[in-house]
């Protein structure tokens, strides 16, 4: 699974914000130069307000479009255009939104201390009217402004970060937990194809070494036995792979319960007897139901090869409205040596992520015997045939 390709392309989302960035720049310099006008009636100042101040509220402006790329850009050429404009002398304006908002960009895409020292840095520059001010440093309008207008967005910033870097290490999590997913489902089908391949030619290969020299025809079928074991399971490994590959067909054929009288036949090839039995009227399955019962049977018959005293085991099917029943039973080892291992806790959680359940241990009788039950959607068609 490809997380990357779920997300907009990065160029889509740069433009988006360049376009953004851009118009709010444009509405600065409108409300900027809009109100220069109007400014002195609200505090009048020794500077009229001229030529210089529009120069200045241009250029403070302006840099707000190129904010997200390069912030550092924006804050100094923002905040000297501020700052200038206050030595000069100019009444207080809009032009200080434009450095509130530079200082806001550096402190939401910058580390916190670099954020942190950009802003002081502004802080300073934007005091340094108050030096040539000592009015209106007396009256509050130097230290009190500058503060609000540098510490408020900057904490703001640093505040939008750290949400921001949280949700990416969130996002970050699902993906692993997806990548993780996926990789345990890929080691689990692997165990399971190569695992009961390995048994039937473990089986057949003691039969052949033990009747090499007194029935040398019988060991000959053997290996005869080995080849076709290993041939196909190498065919249902390599399709198992191929179905998880990027540019796999999602409709390459995986193994169901139609396949199961193939995988009986191997196994009384490989010296397992196994009787089978099916119960109820047998229902096309949806794809997962169908491959989960088919692994279930497939690994609780190489157990009983691997593990069995008796080479023999029975496995009922048991089709039901709405589930389907799996129970495989043989006979139990000594007393003590059962002890969950890999394939267990696997299929156990094929039935889970189904919303089934597993059980498997020793059962009455000296038999060992893995139950599981796995739901089967309803299909419109059958609620009408119940319903008939």
């Amino acid at each position: 699974m490809d997380v990357e390709s779920m997300r907009p392309p990065v160029v889509a989302r740069t433009a988006q914000h360049w376009w953004r960035d851009a118009l709010l720049a444009l509405a600065l310099l409108v409300i900027g130069l809009v109100s220069l006008r109007f400014l002195e009636r609200f505090r009048p100042a020794e500077t009229t307000v001229d030529a210089g101040a529009i120069v200045l509220v241009v250029l403070a402006a302006a840099a707000i479009a190129v904010r997200r790329r390069w912030p550092e850009v924006t804050l100094v050429v923002s905040v000297g255009a501020a700052a200038v404009y206050l030595a000069i002398g100019y009444p207080y304006g809009p032009i200080l939104l434009c450095a509130a908002i530079a200082v806001y960009t550096i402190a939401r895409h910058r580390p916190p201390l670099v954020a942190l020292a950009w802003s002081a840095a502004a802080l300073v520059a934007l005091l340094v009217h108050a030096l040539v001010d000592p009015v209106g440093l007396e009256a509050g309008f130097g230290l009190l402004p500058a503060a609000g207008w540098v510490g408020v967005p900057c904490t703001i910033g640093i505040a939008r970060r750290q949400v921001a870097e949280a949700r990416g290490r969130e996002r970050e999590a699902a993906d692993r937990r997806l990548v993780d997913a996926e990789r345990l489902r890929l080691a689990q089908e692997v165990h399971d194809v190569v695992g009961h391949g390995l048994a039937a030619i473990q089986l057949q290969a003691d039969i052949a070494l033990h009747l090499r020299d007194a029935k040398p025809q019988q060991a000959h079928e053997a290996l005869t036995m080995i080849s076709r074991a290993s041939s196909e399971a190498l065919d249902e490994l390599r399709a198992t792979l191929a179905t998880m590959h990027p540019g796999a067909d999602a409709r390459a054929p995986m193994p169901g319960l139609a396949r199961l009288d193939g995988l009986v036949e191997r196994m009384r090839a490989a010296g397992i007897e196994v009787g089978i039995e099916s119960v109820g009227a047998a229902r096309e399955l949806p794809g997962a139901v169908d491959l989960a019962a088919y692994r279930i049977v497939q690994e609780s018959l190489t157990n009983v090869a691997k593990h069995g005293t008796a080479p023999s085991a029975s496995v009922r099917i048991e089709h039901a409205h709405g589930r389907i029943g799996i129970t495989v039973t043989n006979r139990a080892g000594e007393p003590g040596a059962f002890a969950p291992g890999f394939g267990i806790d696997g299929m156990r959680r094929r039935a889970l992520q189904l919303g089934g359940a597993l059980e498997a241990g020793p059962a009455p009788g000296g038999t060992f015997r893995v139950q599981a039950e796995l739901p089967v959607p309803a299909r419109p068609q059958d609620d009408q045939e119940d319903g008939a």
